[in-house]
């Protein structure tokens, strides 16, 4: 299963991104954002596997859920932003 990561730009809006991708039927996790990740710094993200990513972003736009990125991860670790 090849990884995906939503970031978000606090606790609460990746909290009520969880809960909608849940209610959805999308396997997700909430962590915090690794810092060298994120430019800004401090942040949560959400945790799924990459073949939900594009239904994904379209459950929390029309939830009204603003993200701020989507990466994947690489076979190294290594995250790559995705355009959605």
């Amino acid at each position: 299963m090849k990884n995906c990561i939503i970031t978000f730009r606090s606790v609460t809006p990746a909290q009520r991104a969880e809960e909608v991708l849940r209610r959805a039927g999308v396997e997700c996790s909430i962590q915090r954002t690794p810092k060298w990740m994120e430019e800004k710094g401090c942040g949560y993200s959400l945790r799924l596997n990459c073949r939900d990513i594009m239904t994904s972003a379209a459950f929390l736009r029309q939830a009204g859920i603003h993200f701020r990125r989507a990466y994947t991860l690489r076979d190294d670790g290594t995250p790559e932003e995705l355009r959605l």
